[in-house]
């Protein structure tokens, strides 16, 4: 049967194996497999069993979740590969032997790096926003309006203050 059994210190030779079709993985108490390594997500992720292939699907979780190295959101895990979750490293065992293929054999999307360095370098692409968005570019209109209701707010501020100071 296969099982995953955690590699980092700490946690070493912990193991859970795979016997519901449904495991989740996570810092808190709730999950089938629970390890409570602070990198660890409390909801990390999610280990499918779907007939003789180990899907992993990432839970949005705040580390990430890897196989050999490459974040994931959703892969199929392979009997002697690494799963990585936070800092902690967890190896899918049944028996069988390893895998050599290093690459990940993944069906499902890669999730995204983030912004790269040299397209910093680049500089920034205009953001278009949508017209409901809270973040879109005020009109000229309603700067106009605060700034003549402003305008008119001071000059009575200043006739009033110079009819307190000439009329006593």
């Amino acid at each position: 049967m296969a099982k995953l059994v955690v590699l980092s210190e700490g946690y070493k030779g912990k193991t859970h194996e795979l016997k519901e079709e449904r495991i989740s993985i996570g810092r808190i108490e709730d999950n089938t497999f629970q390890i409570p390594e602070p990198s660890v997500s409390s909801h990390h992720c999610e280990v499918l069993l779907k007939g003789d292939e180990v899907v992993v699907k990432d839970l949005d979780s705040t580390n990430g979740t890897f196989i050999d190295g490459e974040q994931i959101e959703e892969a199929a895990l392979k009997p002697g590969q690494v799963l990585r979750l936070g800092l902690l490293e967890i190896r899918l065992e049944n028996g069988e032997k390893a895998h050599d293929d290093k690459k990940v054999q993944t069906t499902a999307r890669a999730k995204p790096q983030g912004v790269k360095l040299n397209e910093l370098e680049k500089g920034g692409q205009p953001v278009a926003f949508e017209a409901n968005s809270p973040f879109k570019k005020k009109s000229n209109k309603i700067n106009k309006v605060f700034v003549g209701v402003g305008i008119a707010l001071g000059i009575i501020v200043v006739l009033l203050l110079a009819y307190a100071l000439f009329s006593g």
